[in-house]
Parts: structure tokens; C-alpha cells; sequence
């Protein structure tokens, strides 16, 4: 069993504070073969909707060389990035992104609302009652589509993000059942577009996406898939990637992708 986590985050982001060297060496002390650091690059300011200034690559590459240069042989390390909310602003994002170094891998997604709602994040989104909820649910996957046509990425990342927050932080006991048609189309886009999705264990709480999902995605023909924690501290790297590729299993899948230079490599499941 080849053991990747695809999802994690270091200092380099602006809400993780450990290095890359010791994020790569709780994966390693967790059994992982392989650890990819995603951290956050967004067209607009952290916590805010202005549009950002010029992203510092050279950090990020350095925080890489470091982790490199500490671990050796131990575990292979590969350099992503979140890319998040590139639907505020499609044109700056892609500014940002001329300038990047070669990676390996990209995350998009999507954590804020739309200006309809403020421009939200999805942390801060507090709704009154279940059905102000569910707008926002259909306002996000409205993103995520404009973010599936756009295509610019590896994967989509934790397509049901959003029952994070209300489920796990405002108490609501929702799923994404009724809003079928519109995942659908997500799925069909990305697939067309060939892109991924993964599969993020959500440090061990409900997958995201979950089992419904996934089985929706592999029906309609989708093979590309990571598995990734959103790990933001050592704490839970490769946490229930194992269980994940059991869940991959059940669905249908038959292997998962890691990446090199924006290239998938295939493991067997």
C-alpha cells in the first residue's frame, strides 16, 4: 500500500505555523511514502476581498529546498499549492501564477461565498436557520462550477467543504443531498476538462466529499483522485489516509494519483 498525503499545510500559509522539514517529518514518522505541501496562494488578501500584490515564490521554494535538504532519502516530498478562490478575480490569478516556480501539483478550490454573500468565508458563514444555509450551499457549488470551467488546476479540493463548517462549528446536521444536479455538472466539468477531485479525509471527521459522492464521480467516468488530510500542523498528516483508500476502494476505485511536474503518477489501490 503506497501512502501519499496530498493536502497539507506549513508555515507558509497564513493559518499553519510549522516548517515544511517538520510537517515531512511527522509524515514520515506516520508511515507515509510520499508528502505533498499545498499551502495558500489566493488572488485576493488574506481575510479580505482586495486583490493581492505579487506572491512571494522565493519563500515558498526555500521553505521547500530546506525540508529537501533535511530529510533526504527518508520520504519523497513533492511542491503544490492550494490555489484558492480563483473565481473572485480569473485574469489576476493568473498573473499571480506566471510566476511560479515548477510545481508538482495544484489544489482548486474554493472557501468564500460569493459577493451576493459578502464575499464570505465559509469559516465566518453563520446562517440563521437550514434554509439560509442551503443558499449558501448552492452559492458555493455556484463558484465551484465557474471554477470547474476554468480548469487551470490538478484537482478539486474538498468538494463538499462547506458541511465542514456547518456541521462541525454551527451545529447543523446537513448533506449536500438535493443539490445532485449541480455537483453532476461539477463532476462532468471536470472531467472534461481533466481534472480531478480528492478525497480529504478532513483529519478524520466526514470525508469530503463522502461516499455518495465519490460514487458519483467514479460512475460518470472520473479516475483522477488524491488523498489528502488539510493537515495544518503535525498533528494530522497521513491521518485516515488509509481509511480513505479503503473508502476509494469501496466506491469502485481501482488506484489514485500522486503528482510529478503536473503529471499523474498511478498506485494501485
Amino acid at each position: 500500500m503506497y501512502l501519499a498525503d496530498y493536502h497539507t499545510h506549513s508555515r507558509i500559509s497564513p493559518d499553519a505555523g510549522t516548517s515544511m522539514t517538520d510537517m515531512a517529518r511527522a509524515a514520515a514518522t506516520a508511515g507515509l511514502d510520499e508528502i505533498c505541501f499545498t499551502d495558500h496562494v489566493e488572488p485576493i488578501v488574506w481575510g479580505g476581498t482586495e486583490l493581492r500584490g505579487p506572491y512571494d515564490w522565493k519563500a515558498l521554494s526555500a521553505e521547500f529546498d530546506a525540508a529537501e535538504r533535511a530529510m533526504g532519502e527518508r520520504i519523497r516530498l513533492r511542491l503544490g499549492i492550494e490555489l484558492g478562490d480563483a473565481p473572485w478575480d480569473f485574469a489576476h490569478t493568473e498573473r499571480l501564477m506566471a510566476d511560479a516556480p515548477m510545481l508538482d501539483f495544484v489544489i482548486g478550490s474554493v472557501h468564500m461565498l460569493s459577493e451576493r454573500f459578502g464575499g464570505t468565508d465559509l469559516y465566518f458563514f453563520a446562517p440563521r436557520d437550514e434554509d439560509e444555509a442551503r443558499a449558501g450551499i448552492a452559492d458555493y457549488l455556484a463558484n465551484v462550477q465557474r471554477l470547474a470551467e476554468w480548469g487551470k488546476f490538478s484537482v478539486l479540493g474538498h468538494l463538499t467543504l462547506p458541511l465542514r463548517y456547518l456541521n462541525e462549528n454551527r451545529g447543523f446536521h446537513l448533506t449536500f443531498d438535493g443539490f445532485e444536479s449541480q455537483v453532476e455538472q461539477v463532476l462532468r466539468t471536470l472531467i472534461q476538462n481533466g481534472c480531478g477531485i480528492e478525497l480529504n479525509t478532513n483529519r478524520g471527521n466526514t470525508p469530503l466529499p463522502d461516499e455518495k459522492w465519490l460514487r458519483m464521480y467514479r460512475e460518470l467516468g472520473g479516475e483522477i483522485i488524491t488523498l489528502g488530510t488539510d493537515a495544518h500542523s503535525p498533528r494530522y498528516v497521513g491521518c485516515a489516509i488509509r481509511e480513505g483508500q479503503r473508502l476509494l476502494r469501496d466506491c469502485g476505485f481501482k488506484k489514485f494519483c500522486t503528482f510529478e511536474k503536473m503529471a499523474p503518477i498511478w498506485h494501485e489501490l
